[in-house]
């Protein structure tokens, strides 16, 4: 197993172009330079084997040279979420203790935050340009890391508290990539445009499968659906991956019904099943769809399903991945029949090592060599797997299981609704009922009451929202989910 990537890149398309960054693109044999720059940089600076680095900064190209500089000096790329506030930058910090924190200008002050809580210096990219070329280009010592050795820990969503650190092993980004190109088909000559945050484990689904494949990657600083869209036409894409509010805002934009998207093979949506009309505007355009599942702590790819089979199941994710292996299972472990809603349980080599200094919680979702997901699942007898939603997200009302996406689909079929999201609430006569927190389309109009009555004609009643909020915007995390943990405590303080 080759760890060094941009090495052996290098050696075999050292001028085939790699990574396109405020304007102008990066070769491979570049890439390797700047890594092995930024290792011998690292290293006069006193990180080591085994330290983290950590970063905090838009889609910036540093993110890519840390990635790929980790071989060469055996340290720990750790991200840092943009979204989180000074006091949550400050405890993250304290709790990775990165040896090392960059940022970008944006960002200063949540890296001088992260790099108080470590006790750590800081580092602008508005100064990384010029220490990069002052530091020299010779390759270090080989540090000598393995399959096994953590690569990376990034921090999982936050959605519930202060975000754990999902440690990665070189081996999970070896086979993740593997898995991706060979199951998902794809190509040298394939290009993408990175817009989804770099510090999430996005940067898994296509951009470093498809820097070990030798093909094509336009990073864009952060997502705006305009300028993504050029960059679509202009370089060619052949995919997308995005959440999917962005695919929303995308198919909302101006420029979409006109945009040139005839060099896109294929979409895919990950972090939430994305609702129909969205898949339909895409499909209207010429662009098929398919629905992909992942998690930090598996790789992040997992399930493949051709187009053919996603059009004619478009509630699943596929079958497991060629190197991977997924059983739904009931709570006492044992293997659901199919039809039957259980736990996802995933093994393989994509899995992750265990959660950064969280051995107890490591322990509850690790078992017996099994990553236990927290989502909900299903698989129908031909072995198609889908994701009915997540386990702490279902509620029971008067004795009856609701799975939320079930609810927020059906919600997302009226013609008004742009957005929407569905958590269960405490009740004295039902023990729990729906809440939806809906966005309509500009322009648009809908009544609570309207509302119910179109789901009264799609639902059973029980699983029709009892309290409807109807709001300006929903809450979203970095990585563009709803955070439906905000609107639970916007509820409670309503409440009060």
């Amino acid at each position: 197993m080759i760890l060094d990537l941009a090495q052996r890149r290098a050696e075999l398309t050292p001028d085939a172009p790699a990574v396109r960054f405020a304007g102008r693109w990066y070769a491979y044999a570049e890439l390797n330079e700047r890594a092995t720059r930024l290792a011998n940089l690292l290293a006069a600076r006193g990180v080591g084997r085994g330290d983290r680095v950590s970063i905090v900064a838009q889609n910036h190209l540093a993110h890519l040279d840390l990635i790929l500089a980790t071989a060469k000096l055996g340290f720990v790329y750790a991200p840092l979420n943009t979204r989180l506030a000074l006091p949550e930058q400050e405890a993250i910090g304290a709790y990775l203790r990165p040896s090392l924190v960059l940022h970008d200008e944006p960002n200063a002050e949540r890296g001088a935050a992260a790099a108080r809580g470590a006790g750590a210096a800081s580092l602008a990219l508005e100064g990384y340009e010029a220490a990069l070329a002052a530091s020299p280009a010779a390759p270090l010592p080989d540090p000598g890391v393995g399959p096994e050795d953590t690569q990376m820990v990034l921090l999982t969503g936050g959605t519930t508290g202060l975000p754990k650190g999902a440690m990665l092993p070189y081996r999970q980004g070896f086979y993740n990539a593997v898995n991706t190109v060979f199951s998902w088909g794809l190509r040298p000559d394939d290009c993408v445009v990175q817009a989804t945050p770099a510090f999430h484990a996005a940067v898994n689904v296509f951009t470093l499968p498809l820097l070990h494949l030798g093909a094509r990657v336009v990073l864009q600083p952060a997502f705006e659906a305009g300028e993504y869209l050029r960059l679509v036409e202009e370089h060619r894409a052949t995919a997308l991956f995005l959440v999917p509010t962005m695919f929303h805002m995308l198919a909302e934009h101006e420029r979409f019904a006109d945009a040139d998207l005839s060099s896109v093979r294929w979409a895919i949506s990950g972090g939430a099943a994305c609702p129909e009309p969205v898949r339909a505007a895409f499909a209207r355009r010429g662009v098929r769809f398919k629905q992909g599942y992942g998690l930090s702590e598996a790789g992040v790819n997992c399930f493949t399903i051709t187009l053919d089979q996603a059009e004619a199941r478009p509630w699943s994710v596929g079958k497991p991945m060629l190197h991977a292996r997924a059983v739904v299972r009931r709570e006492d472990g044992s293997e659901c029949a199919p039809g039957e809603v259980g736990e996802l349980t995933l093994a393989g080599p994509h899995v992750f090592q265990g959660y950064f200094e969280r051995d107890d919680e490591t322990a509850l979702v690790l078992r017996d060599g099994w990553l236990w997901t927290g989502d909900l699942a299903v698989r129908d007898e031909e072995g198609f797997f889908g994701i009915v939603g997540r386990r702490k997200e279902m509620f029971v009302s008067g004795g009856e299981n609701v799975f939320p996406s079930e609810v927020e689909a059906a919600i997302y079929d009226h013609p008004a609704v742009a957005e929407c999201a569905v958590l269960g609430v405490p009740d004295e006569r039902w023990g729990e009922v729906g809440l939806a927190a809906v966005r309509l389309h500009p322009g648009a109009s809908l009544t609570e009451e309207e509302l119910r009555g179109f789901l009264r004609g799609r639902l059973a009643n029980y699983k029709v929202p009892k309290q409807i909020r109807l709001l300006d915007a929903l809450p979203k995390s970095g990585a563009g989910k709803v955070l439906k943990t905000e609107l639970r405590r916007a509820f409670e303080r309503s409440e009060a």
